[in-house]
């Protein structure tokens, strides 16, 4: 554990926070040692109900809406928001999403360092440097409890950190079955979830015999409690359902996205990817009793939080023969369904379809779709069950295009509810992609490769981006912004009437959650990245994003995006140039200070 030590030369984005932080709404900036002394644990009633100005875990509640009740920034003032405090970050893969307690800013950024900074002013107040035994991957974030940050490494560890001092109190090594040989193939990218006296963490595991799997953790002690494997496994409930291979040969399932929990009904909720493994799965065996479905690919699990049991599973789609899972948060909400109120459980997979399910059951309610994809023609009303195009299955000897391609319509920017509209709002990406004999190879399905596509919605406009509002109550589309460039962050839904969200613009961007109008654009020096955020220290609220990280989507979106550009005669675009950052924005008042 590394502290912070005062530097010799004064960089100019230190320049920038000393400058800003003198506009701070404290009656007096706290000391670090104040500030951290100000932090309380967080208790498990905090995780629950978070404290307005609080965002405790990624999605900020357990329900995973991403959605604050913060409304100090509002439609009327939002046009006034501007830059508050820039912190400088290290370059590396990242997709973040910070967290804020009692004024205390935690962020997981590369290469395994975990910072805390005072929200307010951004002074750093502890750094964290973890040195994996091999390697660097991508992170989402981490987990808060008891007064201890929990943070994933490279190297299939968890950590557990005193909130305070940045100090180890545990280190848990995950162990796989055959740790030399599948080093680099099982990761962890999400949060942990805190639950109880539980740390839960998804593994990852795209080409790793036996899948992936989920992992309960001792919040004291780092011990490992229960173990849930996403792949059913030969001789067990849905085991029947991988024509027959054996387990060694089964592979996916990844968990690549945070879980959400139903303190009710005491269930967490994870997702589990689809195989790449793909080309085994396209005959269906003969024997009896055995189908091709992989289960638990694209399904939605839920799981007994307490023992990691499989209380039940909805499968969205079975066999998915192109990458275009279900692997993505699970948002619980109350909605009025079918003329009564209930709750809901959803979740959009990478083709834009939103599936809602009851929490309690699984049973499938309805579904949205928000008409990017061509490959499901229809949607059984009462299953859910698709029906796929067969021309848009893989085949050399049959060129298609099919819609989205292999980064999905919508992919980790997550979508965010607000429950003051009753609307789900979804970053979405319009993109296709060419099956044929020229490209590069489509999973493993013989012979078939893939080429970019242009989606026709987007040569029609000369827009690939789109934030979509969908109507939950009412199971239908509800307005849409196009925007030329792709979503790079998530959506962020407030109180005040706000949606959020980043694009390769690159910009922050601000929108009326009532009809999509553009209310506020602020310009950044690089793409954002990251969970956006929300919090408020003292009298003040602020809106947080990372810029300059890089990650799957950006990595795979920006080249895409230039090259529809220059396809549609759309002028080229600059690369920007700017040093990754954490950027953070408030109100200003006519006399020139942050907003009381």
């Amino acid at each position: 554990m590394q502290l912070h030590r005062k530097r010799a030369t004064i960089t100019v984005s230190a320049v920038l926070v000393a400058v800003l932080s003198a506009c701070a709404t404290d009656p007096a900036p706290l000391s670090p040692a104040a500030r951290l002394a100000g932090q309380r644990p967080v208790s498990s009633a905090m995780l629950e109900k978070p404290a307005p100005g609080d965002w405790l875990q990624w999605g900020r509640s357990y329900d995973g809406q991403n959605f604050s009740p913060l409304k100090q920034i509002d439609r009327s003032n939002v046009k006034n928001l501007t830059p508050a405090w820039r912190a400088p970050l290290a370059v590396g893969l990242s997709m973040p999403s910070p967290l804020v307690h009692d004024g205390v800013m935690f962020l997981h950024t590369a290469p395994d360092t975990v910072l805390a900074l005072d929200a307010a002013t951004g002074h750093e107040l502890w750094r964290h440097s973890y040195k994996p035994a091999y390697g660097s991957t991508m992170k989402m974030g981490l987990g808060l409890g008891r007064g201890r940050v929990f943070a994933p490494t490279s190297d299939l560890h968890v950590i557990a950190l005193d909130a305070r001092t940045g100090e180890t109190a545990w280190d848990h090594a995950i162990e796989l079955s055959a740790p030399a040989t599948n080093r680099g193939v099982f990761n962890l990218r999400s949060a942990p979830l805190v639950v109880g006296n539980k740390v839960i963490q998804g593994v990852t595991a795209s080409a790793g015999p036996g899948g992936g799997f989920i992992v309960a953790l001792d919040i004291d002690t780092g011990k490992e409690l229960w173990r849930f494997h996403t792949l059913a496994r030969p001789g067990e409930p849905g085991g029947n359902t991988w024509n027959d291979i054996a387990l060694e040969k089964r592979t996916g399932g990844s968990v690549w996205h945070q879980g959400t929990y139903d303190p009710e009904l005491n269930l967490i909720y994870y997702g589990a990817a689809a195989t790449y493994d793909t080309a085994q799965l396209r005959t269906p065996s003969p024997l009896p009793g055995v189908t091709n479905d992989a289960l638990y690919t694209n399904a939605t699990i839920a799981l007994d939080a307490d023992t990691g049991k499989l209380k039940w599973y909805y499968q969205h789609l079975s066999n998915d023969q192109w990458d275009l899972d279900w692997a993505f948060e699970r948002t619980l909400a109350t909605v009025r369904v079918g003329g009564r109120t209930r709750k809901v459980v959803m979740n959009v997979g990478k083709m834009g379809i939103l599936d809602a399910l009851d929490p309690a059951t699984g049973a499938y309610l309805f579904s949205i779709d928000a008409g990017t994809q061509n490959i499901i023609t229809t949607i059984d009303p009462k299953t859910g069950r698709k029906m796929i195009d067969p021309q848009r299955l893989p085949d050399p000897a049959r060129p298609t295009i099919y819609c989205p391609g292999p980064s999905g319509a919508r992919a980790w920017p997550t979508t965010t509810f607000s429950p003051a509209t009753g609307m789900l709002y979804l970053p979405l990406t319009e993109w296709c992609a060419k099956m044929s004999t020229e490209g590069s190879p489509l999973l493993s399905s013989p012979g078939a490769k893939i080429s970019d596509a242009d989606h026709p919605d987007a040569v029609a406009d000369g827009k690939m981006g789109r934030l979509q509002a969908m109507d939950i109550s009412g199971g239908q589309l509800a307005w849409r912004h196009d925007l030329e460039a792709p979503i790079s962050t998530s959506a962020l839904s407030t109180a005040g009437g706000i949606v959020f969200v980043g694009d390769l613009d690159p910009a922050l961007k601000a929108f009326d959650d009532g009809d999509g109008k553009l209310l506020w654009r602020a310009p950044l020096d690089a793409d954002p990245s990251s969970i956006l955020i929300t919090y408020g220290v003292g009298k003040t609220q602020y809106v947080a994003v990372v810029t300059g990280m890089s990650n799957f989507h950006i990595g795979a979106m920006r080249p895409r995006y230039q090259k529809f550009r220059a396809a549609n005669g759309l002028p080229a675009l600059t690369s920007p140039t700017g040093a990754p950052s954490i950027q953070v924005f408030a109100l200003r008042n006519q006399e020139g200070s942050f907003k009381d």
